[in-house]
């Protein structure tokens, strides 16, 4: 019974409290604390700078606790937060991703087999240790009973102090404070939990309002006027395919052989929406640019797939080897590619090459219309890069041969990622040549990675880190067009050439679909089309 008193001593719900929020800052803030050491060298003027943070995010984090929890949700709120926060610090930890209200809908988003990409035993370690362990503490410690008012009282003084503790910190050393509010402001998104919170309640926010909005109509007036030449396009969407690793831009590892081969244009200065598949995929297919973008716009406003459909004339199929086309597709037809049932290529996984499989039985049963067809790759999904390829593809060793990318030398996991490349390079290359048997129609195939990729550069891995301080590793993206003898002679290809080495980005895709199908339509904007 000593001994149970001492591992669970009866406290009040404010020294629970406490003790969880010095507990979540000493071990769950490596990654905040090691970036704002970064920035403020651990030398003799900063000391007792760094040291106020750490009093301040106590203080914040035993406020928070203090406003939300009662008797009856203290342990719920506490257990909830320290599990949570174990996996965050996990990711935050190993990865250097920042827990946004993006990397949340990125990774609801995530299907089962993306899960199981990035299970580890340290993950679970994490969890059990910084998860499972402290929240059982929690849970069976006992709480002092108090009366109404004694417990009123005893809060109210606690939240006074801790503001007064915040405050008065922040005010001691203003000058301080100042820079680091103004000048570093992406310091705070390593707060955990704070920050993962915050973004939340942002998600939830985003996810719930304007339930009834209905849904913008776009481009009822588009019309082709030239239907003479039947068009077939296809339309690639890679998968953190980063530019600067394509050998097509100069990259010194030959990771595009047999595109190198082909006639096509490449774009070599071509930039991303955003960083995660969920944010980009709906942005490049919408009409908004960057600048004016957002999920929520996006989720009620009609895409170019849509104006395609209102011509009449254009036969559309989405086909999906990633997690699916996060909402892009909902009013065409989709086919799920990353199933034995539908894809005839799988092994340890479904390769994208297999999304080509029947595509002229699609192509057959539209003959009198034009034909989009948007294939989306599982490319070099991380951190598994090793799983993106067959064993055929393993020309670049040694390579890391485990989702554990931190323990891998940086050779071994640029190896691994530029051989998933060599075979997406294979998987382009078959797609321009089954285009190529359509010598009676104007065929091309457009290529578009949805973002790129960090591979250990400065301690960053992954991608999805918010757009103003992400690396350009993981916004400037591979992307070319090919076009076949017949598309060449609709098209002025001087001009189409003449861009490739201008900076583009998500935002001409809306027009550049427009503009291959000859759509006339009011919301099509030829200055952001790249084939005029």
């Amino acid at each position: 019974m000593k001994i149970k008193k001492i591992i669970f001593p009866t406290l009040s719900q404010e020294q629970l409290i406490f003790f969880v929020a010095l507990w979540l800052t000493i071990f769950y803030n490596t990654s905040m604390f090691s970036h704002i050491v970064d920035v403020y060298p651990l030398q003799r003027e900063n000391i007792l700078y760094v040291a106020s943070t750490f009093v301040v995010h106590v203080a914040v984090t035993t406020l928070f606790f203090a406003l939300l929890a009662t008797r009856y949700t203290i342990k719920p709120i506490l257990i909830c937060v320290l599990l949570v926060s174990s996996v965050t610090a996990y990711f935050m930890n190993k990865y250097d991703v920042v827990i946004d209200e993006n990397m949340i809908r990125n990774a609801i988003q995530t299907d089962i087999d993306e899960s199981f990409d990035l299970l580890s035993l340290k993950l679970v370690g994490y969890f059990l240790f910084l998860g499972v362990l402290p929240s059982y503490i929690v849970y069976k410690t006992p709480l002092q009973t108090r009366d109404f008012k004694s417990a009123l009282w005893a809060r109210i003084k606690i939240l006074l102090f801790l503001i007064v503790l915040a405050f008065g910190t922040v005010a001691l050393f203003g000058k301080f404070y100042a820079s680091f509010f103004r000048e570093h402001k992406i310091l705070r998104f390593y707060a955990n939990p704070g920050f993962w919170i915050d973004s939340l309640r942002i998600f939830v926010q985003q996810s719930f309002e304007d339930k009834n909005t209905k849904l913008q109509v776009l481009g009822v007036d588009a019309k082709i006027e030239d239907n003479q030449t039947r068009k077939i396009v296809f339309m690639v969407v890679g998968e953190a395919a980063r530019a600067d690793h394509f050998s097509l831009n100069g990259y010194q590892k030959e990771t595009n052989p047999k595109l190198h081969k082909e006639d096509i244009v490449n774009f070599s200065q071509m930039y991303s929406c955003g960083t995660s598949t969920a944010y980009s995929v709906p942005c490049m297919f919408s009409i908004y640019n960057r600048s004016d973008y957002s999920y929520k716009k996006a989720k009620y406003t009609e895409n170019v797939l849509d104006v395609l459909k209102h011509t009449k004339d254009v036969a559309i199929l989405w086909r999906d080897n990633n997690s699916d086309s996060k909402g892009v597709a909902t009013r065409v037809e989709y086919q799920d590619f990353k199933t034995p049932k539908n894809n005839p290529i799988c092994d340890v996984e479904c390769r994208d090459i297999g999304m080509l499989e029947g595509l002229d039985q699609f192509i057959a049963k539209h003959p009198k219309k034009n034909i989009l067809i948007v294939l989306h790759q599982m490319g070099n999904h991380g951190p598994a890069y090793y799983k993106r390829y067959t064993k055929k593809f393993e020309k670049f060793t040694p390579v890391c041969n485990t989702n554990q990318l931190e323990e891998c030398s940086k050779e071994s996991v640029a190896n691994g990622y530029d051989n998933a490349l060599l075979y997406s390079d294979n998987f382009l290359a078959a797609t321009i040549d089954f285009a190529k048997h359509y010598t009676k129609s104007a065929t091309a195939v457009l290529y578009m990675s949805d973002h790129g990729e960090s591979l250990g550069e400065h301690g960053i891995y992954l991608h999805g880190l918010p757009y103003f301080i992400a690396p350009d590793a993981q916004k400037h993206i591979g992307s070319f067009l090919w076009l076949n003898e017949r598309y060449k002679q609709l098209l002025d290809t001087k001009k189409i050439e003449a861009k490739k080495d201008k900076e583009l980005s998500h935002d001409y895709l809306f027009h550049t679909l427009l503009g291959l199908f000859g759509v006339k339509t009011k919301v099509y904007d030829p200055k952001l089309d790249i084939v005029h």
